[in-house]
């Protein structure tokens, strides 16, 4: 280790007196939230510089500051020689063991008064020991002693410490980005049914527990799955809500195969706090209501089986590209609002069809019946007949799907009276019209080789 060096080190490793400060108040923040429990912070600060090694420390960092993360920049000529994050907070037990060797003012109860003195702090394990200049010694409880300040080396809230070497002093600004964990976004969205058409609003909910506030910040979210490295599992904590309703609409952009949402007016995230923003809002989309019922394998049904038969939308193309969320959908009875069904959605790019499962329709149902069964060691052949009931009052189409290959060269065969089809060469598509308060019968001959 040459000279120089030996200097740098003893500078920052005894108590300097020069000393940078940070803004408390931020310049032009902003903050981008990914869907996967991360979030990118980007700040300007004013800052005030000594000549020489200093330590600058910025004390309003994220608790859950991906450390290696940080990107700060300093103006030209000031030299950044190390960082530490300190996290290790304050409390009664190291005040007074970082004040050993120190006068400590500390009290002494006799009956109902308190008698106050001054002396050098001996100990501070479970009781402290302090010598007045009396040379009389007491022995007092930590919570008996009085500290005028805190030291330099002990925290109030979790910190970046910047240990930098500046060649005059100066009133400059950094630049500093840096990744949090525990705070994410999802996206929710409210439709709202009509017989032939819907309205469709969204919202976008960010959920803060990164350890900071987040004031007047500039928020974009990204909707998308960028890779990352295995993150260890963050400890949950309870969240209270507030919503925010947006008077300006939220932008969409695509960029590098994602879709940022950039929020046009800044916001505060409190933290532990969810915040709602609203993002979108459609109306008079035109839906189709469908209903489905996927069966087992013929080849692996046994006697009579009965089916629910499942209700969902389908909405065939949007302008807009919607994020992976829930959509609750709501139909109005009467001057009543019900909840008709939940329904996830993955990111959906525009022009795609968009499919919302409402649930079990109560008035429809399928049965299953085995016929015939002549499979050998070559074959597997079965004959199935499939009852539909629909005992609502308005005439239903259903579809019922099949998994059964479709094998080239005569070596699978299907033989019904009802129409049928294939979807993506292993799925068999009966669509079955049942008018009000019927029943609808057909049968099905399998024949696959095995």
């Amino acid at each position: 280790m040459n000279i120089s060096s030996i200097i740098v080190i003893s500078l920052f490793t005894s108590t300097l007196l020069n000393a940078g400060a940070v803004s408390a108040k931020p310049m032009e923040p902003s903050l981008v939230v990914y869907n996967g429990n991360l979030g990118l912070v980007h700040e300007k600060r004013e800052m005030t510089l000594d000549k020489g090694a200093q330590p600058l420390v910025y004390n309003d960092v994220a608790s859950s500051v991906i450390t290696d993360s940080v990107n700060v920049t300093f103006p030209n000529g000031v030299t950044l020689y190390s960082q530490q994050y300190r996290f290790d907070q304050i409390n009664a037990q190291k005040l007074a063991l970082a004040s050993l060797g120190n006068e400590v003012r500390f009290f002494i109860q006799t009956g109902s008064d308190l008698i106050y003195k001054n002396g050098t702090l001996l100990s501070a394990s479970s009781q402290a020991v302090v010598k007045t200049a009396q040379n009389e010694i007491y022995t007092v409880p930590t919570s008996a002693l009085i500290f005028s300040e805190i030291p330099k080396e002990l925290i109030t809230k979790p910190s970046l410490v910047w240990n930098v070497n500046a060649p005059k002093k100066s009133s400059s600004t950094l630049t500093l980005d840096y990744l949090i964990n525990n705070i994410s976004w999802k996206s929710n969205y409210v439709l709202n049914l009509g017989i032939k058409h819907a309205d469709l609003s969204g919202w976008i909910t960010v959920d803060n527990r990164s350890g900071k506030a987040f004031n007047d910040t500039k928020l974009t979210v990204l909707a998308g799955d960028i890779n990352r490295v295995s993150q260890p599992v963050q400890r949950q904590y309870m969240a209270k809500a507030a919503m925010t309703d947006s008077m300006e609409s939220v932008q969409e952009l695509s960029h590098e195969g994602y879709h940022l949402y950039q929020v046009p007016f800044n916001v505060n995230l409190v933290n532990n706090e969810k915040t709602q923003i609203k993002f979108l809002d459609i109306k008079e989309i035109p839906i189709v209501r469908k209903y489905e019922v996927h069966l087992p394998s013929p080849f692996y049904s046994n006697g009579e089986q009965k089916h629910p038969v499942a209700q969902y939308l389908e909405i065939d193309s949007l302008e807009r590209a919607l994020p992976m969320g829930t959509v609750r959908s709501y139909s109005k009875e009467g001057e009543t609002n019900l909840l008709i069904g939940e329904s996830s959605i993955n990111h959906t790019p525009k022009h795609e069809k968009v499919k919302i499962i409402l649930g079990k329709n109560f008035d429809l149902s399928v049965k299953s019946k085995m016929l015939t069964n002549n499979s050998d060691r070559y074959y597997s052949d079965t004959k199935l007949s499939y009852e539909l009931t629909n005992r609502s009052d308005a005439s239903k189409r259903v579809e019922l799907l099949v998994p059964f290959t479709n094998q080239e060269n005569g070596q699978s065969s299907v033989s019904s009276q009802q129409k049928h089809n294939w979807k993506n060469g292993n799925m068999l598509s009966f669509q079955v019209s049942v008018k009000a308060d019927s029943k609808q019968n057909f049968e099905v001959h399998f024949r696959a080789k095995k």
